[in-house]
């Protein structure tokens, strides 16, 4: 069962550390693109303690229950800040949740969390591998617009950032990413996570379409795979056959297959994410995975 929240519908002006005034827009997909452009395998990572995952997981609780400002206060405790703007594509007001300072967002690499408070979050959009999986950064802005209600973890830093895997934080349950994701599933909000192949390691397929090691998010893979199929795609259903690419080591999915949450993992190769049309036509799709969650 949902989390009873304290949530009420968010006016234009009311947050803590709002950088914008009701009547000014910020470009999200701009403001993704800024922070991912210095991504590269060679930037560093820095692992987070239990208090630093737990503290940001827990800031992103209190603004889901409306409650920005007590979310500022508990962030500030390891110098993260909650700020809102209104994006200029959607005009919906969104809440950025990320490190304090410029340079030490990036040498730490814990990444950033936006949500639509525009109605009560219901799902959400993960991007795990910004830069290494070329553009996904910028589909999980797309996705996130394409729906009210939507929250978009976006990891950090480059996968190879860090040394051992360490910053690969599909992977790993050590990471900023993977509390606000398991903060999520506590709360039982459903997710999709958006990754990237090159076109040879899958070959003759246009995406990967599975629900990693559970099973909740079946019906809602079948809707993708077969809106996807309609639209020309070549789609490997991971519950039908094998397909390379599956995500089962996925430690977000097992998180949500352990709750029973619906988790969908998306593989697109490299010549859809660089097709303007055929990207919308996956966010389209992934749309319409979302209404049916509400």
């Amino acid at each position: 069962m949902a989390l009873t929240t304290l949530w009420q519908p968010w006016e234009a002006d009311r947050a803590s550390g709002d950088d914008a005034g009701p009547a000014a827009g910020v470009d999200l997909r701009d403001r993704v693109a800024d922070l991912t452009a210095g991504f590269h395998d060679g930037t560093g990572y820095h692992r987070p303690s239990r208090e630093h995952r737990e503290t940001v997981a827990a800031g992103v609780g209190l603004v889901i229950d409306g409650d920005v400002d007590g979310a500022a206060r508990r962030l500030a405790e390891v110098d993260f800040v909650v700020r809102t703007f209104t994006d200029s594509a959607t005009g919906r007001r969104t809440a950025e949740i990320a490190d304090a300072a410029g340079g030490a967002e990036r040498r730490r690499g814990w990444g950033r969390v936006y949500l639509d408070l525009s109605t009560r979050a219901h799902w959400s959009v993960q991007i795990p591998h910004p830069v290494a999986d070329l553009d996904t950064e910028l589909l999980g802005v797309d996705v996130l617009r394409a729906r009210p209600g939507g929250v978009l973890i976006l990891a950090g830093a480059h996968r190879r950032a860090g040394e051992d895997g360490v910053a690969d934080v599909a992977h790993q349950r050590t990471s900023v990413f993977h509390a606000v994701h398991e903060e999520l599933v506590r709360r039982d909000l459903p997710g999709v996570q958006m990754h990237g192949f090159a076109d040879d390691s899958v070959p003759g397929e246009d995406v990967v379409v599975s629900t990693g090691r559970g099973d909740a998010a079946q019906p809602s893979a079948r809707g993708l795979a077969d809106r996807l199929d309609a639209d020309g795609f070549a789609v490997c259903r991971g519950w039908a056959r094998r397909c390379v690419l599956e995500g089962r080591g996925n430690v977000q999915g097992r998180a949500s297959a352990e709750r029973g949450v619906p988790f969908l993992h998306v593989e697109l190769s490299r010549t859809v994410r660089e097709d303007a049309d055929r990207t919308r036509a996956v966010v389209a799709a992934t749309a319409a995975v979302v209404d049916d969650w509400r």
